[in-house]
């Protein structure tokens, strides 16, 4: 009954899942902080147009849009983080080199994301601004993982891609709009059917190309298939290289990897790489990121960018520790026995002052109890 009388895809955070939640946000800006990341919090709410990179429809549909009743202009409920720490890169920070950021906060969406998702994620996530060099992928891909098994995801499987493929083969095929957002959901769905019909009056290298990136799926062997399979285009190449560099430089760190040619990401916004983090038991990706040099296009200042984000809310299905059992103390106003109080909460316990307390409806398991002139704690009979 967590959604009762709450809209569609909403619900409640109760209490042990709110702290599991609460103890993975910590832990994992705890950890962006060892890397050099800087901790941000954007409003929830501003004018539509700064929550938008440019020809966005995709996050344009997922925004919630209401008026200011100060301005009378179009406000907008964020959607997406990334956006909004692009501007704080571009207009308030304003820095010349590379500026590692990280954020952490709740999101709304018109529509969920699958059927299991929720339209409220708690996402978190960090981003690098001003460096191009393949090392600022590989930084974001470390920490993605180990933001997973920060919390406790196992078996996780990540899949690299690059949109560059696709962008360098539809701006040849001059593809505009309509056809480009048919031709990208296909690939997103690998429908070979629908790919065959739109690229039937294609040259043979596109349409041996696009029916190919489907099929682009598997090891380090799959970008050397690609070569001979894909047009010989410059940003094709200009793709293909990075992905060798990358897959040389996680090899090296012992991160094991699968490439996915057809994997496109579902915003707009990104230009190059895409990674997501895959594991058992979950349905869709549990992690995302990628390339987004364009991001702060809108902004007045474009830098290269890459970084990743995931929903907290996604991974609370994963076990978690009970709470830590707490100690049921007195209530009065003895010095004694507020001194004792004091002293247990700030050695890390939990103490429960009891107001009434039902101890099956609460994790307790001990007490305070005064014992030859002193309070000492005691198995809860």
């Amino acid at each position: 009954m967590r959604n009762w009388i709450l809209p569609e895809y909403i619900s409640d955070v109760l209490p042990l899942e709110s702290r599991q939640l609460e103890t993975m946000r910590r832990a994992m800006l705890d950890l962006y902080e060892r890397y050099g990341y800087e901790q941000v919090e954007p409003p929830l709410v501003e004018y539509v147009e700064s929550l938008l990179t440019q020809d966005d429809s995709a996050l344009d549909l997922k925004t919630f849009k209401l008026v200011d009743e100060l301005t009378g202009r179009q406000m907008g409920l964020r959607a997406d983080i990334t956006p909004q720490v692009a501007r704080i890169d571009a207009h308030i920070l304003n820095r010349q080199g590379v500026t590692r950021l990280s954020y952490a906060g709740s999101v709304v969406t018109t529509r969920p994301d699958g059927l299991l998702a929720n339209r409220q994620p708690r996402q978190i996530g960090a981003e690098i601004y001003g460096c191009a060099d393949i090392g600022a992928d590989v930084e974001a891909i470390e920490l993605m993982l180990a933001s997973l098994e920060l919390a406790g995801v196992k078996d996780v499987r990540l899949e690299i891609g690059h949109i560059g493929l696709f962008n360098a083969m539809a701006d040849a095929a001059q593809w505009q709009s309509e056809i480009r957002q048919l031709a990208f959901n296909a690939l997103q769905q690998k429908d070979l059917a629908v790919l065959q019909q739109l690229t039937q009056s294609l040259p043979d290298s596109l349409r041996d190309g696009f029916l190919a990136l489907p099929l682009c799926y598997g090891g380090a062997e799959v970008l050397d298939r690609a070569r001979t399979k894909l047009p010989a285009l410059p940003a094709v190449s200009e793709a293909l290289d990075v992905l060798n560099k990358l897959s040389a430089a996680l090899i090296t760190r012992g991160i094991q990897m699968r490439f996915d040619l057809a994997e496109l990401p579902g915003s707009y916004y990104h230009t190059g790489l895409v990674f997501n983090a895959y594991a058992t038991g979950f349905v869709s990706a549990v992690a995302r990121g990628g390339r987004y040099d364009r991001v702060g296009e809108k902004f007045g200042r474009s830098r290269p960018a890459t970084g990743f984000s995931l929903d907290l809310r996604s991974l609370t299905a994963i076990p978690f520790p009970a709470h830590r059992a707490a100690i049921l103390a007195p209530q009065g106003d003895d010095a004694a026995l507020l001194s004792a109080i004091s002293a247990l909460r700030a050695s890390g316990q939990t103490v429960i002052v009891d107001l009434g307390v039902d101890v099956t409806e609460v994790h307790i398991n001990r007490s305070l109890q005064l014992i030859s002139g002193q309070w000492q704690v005691v198995p809860l009979q």
